[in-house]
Order: C-alpha cells, then sequence, then structure tokens
C-alpha cells in the first residue's frame, strides 16, 4: 500500500511538471511548445525594437536596439536550453548583422539622417522602425533555426547562415511594416 502511494505521488508529480506551460523563463518541453514560444519571443522583440527605432538620439537608438537583440537571444537560448554568455553572444550578432554590411550601414545611416534639422527626425521616424524591426526579426528567426537543430552559440557559424539572414531580413520588412500599418490604422 506504501508503495502504492509513493507510485500515485510519483505520477502525479510527473504530470504536473509535463502539464506546466513555458513562459519566457521557463524551458519549454515539446517541440511545438519551443516553437510557439520562440515565435512569441521574436515577435515582441521585433515590436520593442521598431518602437526603440524612433528614439529621437542618433547612435543612441542603434545601442538600444543591440540590448533588445541581446535580450531575445537570451529568452530564445533559455527556451531551447543554450547556454547564454553576454561577451559570447555580442559577438556573434555583430558577426551576424555586421557581416551584412548592407544593413547595418543602412541602420546606421538612418539613425545619423535624425540629426539633420526638421527633416531629419521625420525621414528617422519613418523608416527606422521597418529597419530596426526587420533586423530583429531575421536575427530571431535565424538563432530559432539554429537552436531547433540542435544548434548552440558555441555552433553557430554566421557565413553558413548569411543567405537565411538575408532572406528573413526581407520578409522581416514585410512583417514589420504590417505592424506597423495595424498600429497606425488602430483608434
Amino acid at each position: 500500500m506504501v508503495v502504492e502511494k509513493k507510485t500515485d505521488e510519483k505520477k502525479e508529480n510527473v504530470q504536473k511538471t509535463q502539464s506546466t506551460t513555458c513562459d519566457e523563463t521557463t524551458p519549454c518541453r515539446c517541440e511545438s511548445e519551443r516553437n510557439e514560444q520562440a515565435g512569441r519571443i521574436i515577435r515582441n522583440h521585433m515590436l520593442t525594437s521598431m518602437g526603440v527605432g524612433l528614439l529621437p538620439l542618433p547612435v543612441v537608438d542603434l545601442v538600444a536596439i543591440t540590448g533588445v537583440q541581446l535580450n531575445m537571444l537570451r529568452r530564445l537560448s533559455n527556451t531551447y536550453e543554450v547556454p547564454f554568455t553576454e561577451h559570447k553572444v555580442k559577438n556573434i550578432l555583430t558577426s551576424l548583422v555586421g557581416g551584412g554590411a548592407v544593413i547595418p550601414i543602412g541602420e546606421a545611416l538612418i539613425s545619423l539622417v535624425k540629426t539633420i534639422p526638421l527633416v531629419g527626425p521625420a525621414i528617422g521616424a519613418v523608416t527606422m522602425p521597418i529597419t530596426a524591426g526587420a533586423v530583429t526579426y531575421a536575427v530571431g528567426k535565424v538563432f530559432l533555426q539554429h537552436f531547433a537543430s540542435g544548434g548552440t552559440f558555441l555552433t553557430f557559424d554566421p557565413e553558413k547562415v548569411r543567405d537565411y539572414y538575408a532572406q528573413m531580413f526581407e520578409e522581416g520588412k514585410e512583417v514589420a511594416a504590417k505592424a506597423k500599418a495595424s498600429v497606425s490604422a488602430a483608434p
């Protein structure tokens, strides 16, 4: 009878553990939960990057967007139970985003356009949120694919994902534009 009671308690504990849903601080247990959670993390951070892109201060916006992307990668790595080391991840992020030269140079130029009196802030407010959202979306999608296939930060090779990153950047521009339009259309 004591053995049966302990067995029942173990079953209950296993069921409680398995039924626990994941959030941004709890690793997910099944692949569909992980993918769903990762999608939410990417979307939320894309939207945050878009908001940060509205900052009127040139260069400060770029630093803040990088911070948002680092936080996104921290949460994605937690979801996929991949160890996160900020120094290593900063280098990887710089290599991934900076290696695509055209995108970061364009992002920096858009940020610097904000310094032009009168028209600069308006141009930056129109273009920077979409670019910031698209870059963040692309970074998130690249790491989602990498982590879902069992990769870690140590096995990540930016050169191998360069084409996929560019493809996700283009997709990210569309997703960010739709998000911006839905916010603009809201009453």
